[in-house]
């Protein structure tokens, strides 16, 4: 298979890249520095193409999507370029809210925009959404990740439905804490107001602060659950990966329906034909 999977450089991505590479897979491996991602292509001569790409940047998305089709069809796009922001929603300035939703959200969709006309030309591919646990839960002091996250699983979703005419799949991808550079160097943080501090935004500063090293999943096996998803005859809309994110997903879920049953006969009252 011929994957392209964007922030190569480190984390999942990377990890993704190896395993897929050392299988037998073909893999255009794209970073914003392409240096990061040299040595791929260097390791395995003609199985991986190295290219750089600021998902970004509009010129460099259709750039890097043209030279990976001219490589060889896509048939994997994993959509893994990203990073968090701590702060509080009141600690985030325009810029930093702006940077997190430009690469997250917006350069997700617009590398799956510039990849969908040739998947739908041949009616076949997979695309791969690399969102988190965050994406279903929302952690105080996490909020402008989470927004970029429920955003990206919303249009994800309703792609699923628009692009499975065209033999077009789609997986959403749920990670819980996994040990990468997550909570290290491709982590930003906002500037503190002091009254968070002894709150809720406050005390997952200092919990990500500990936790960075010490993150129980393992990206290898993340890695391996994520090809045999795109593998499987039926892959799944979403796929939590990690102890932590089934149980803080299922707990969600629960509250949810409960939150739902208890107002269904107020929320029913409200259509006109029940008056």
């Amino acid at each position: 298979m011929h994957w392209l999977i964007t922030g190569s450089s480190s984390g999942l991505g990377r990890t993704l890249a190896e395993t897929l590479l050392a299988g037998g897979d073909t893999v255009v491996a794209t970073a914003r520095d392409p240096h990061a991602v040299a040595d791929l292509a260097e390791r395995y001569p003609g199985s991986a193409l190295a290219l750089p790409l600021d998902v970004t940047h509009g010129s460099q998305v259709r750039a890097a999507v043209e030279t990976a089709v001219a490589a060889g069809p896509i048939d994997v796009l994993v959509n893994n370029a990203g990073h968090g922001l701590l702060g509080a929603l009141e600690e985030l300035s325009d810029a930093e809210i702006h940077e997190v939703l430009a690469v997250n959200l917006l350069g997700a969709l617009a590398v799956t925009r510039a990849v969908l006309p040739h998947m739908r030309e041949r009616r076949s591919g997979h695309v791969v959404q690399l969102s988190s646990v965050g994406g279903v839960v929302a952690n105080p002091g996490h909020a402008i990740y989470a927004a970029s996250k429920f955003a990206l699983e919303g249009a994800s979703e309703a792609l699923a439905g628009e692009v499975a005419p065209f033999g077009i799949r789609v997986t959403i991808v749920e990670p819980g804490p996994f040990r990468t550079e997550f909570l290290g160097r491709s982590l930003g943080r906002s500037t503190p107001i002091p009254d968070y501090a002894g709150g809720p935004a406050g005390a997952l500063r200092a919990r990500n602060a500990d936790a960075h090293g010490r993150q129980p999943g393992d990206p290898v096996r993340a890695a391996e659950a994520i090809i045999a998803a795109v593998r499987a005859p039926s892959a799944p809309l979403r796929l939590p990966l990690g102890r932590s994110a089934v149980e803080r997903i299922r707990a969600k879920l629960t509250a949810q329906l409960a939150d739902l049953e208890a107002c269904a006969a107020v929320a029913v009252a409200a259509d006109r034909e029940a008056r």
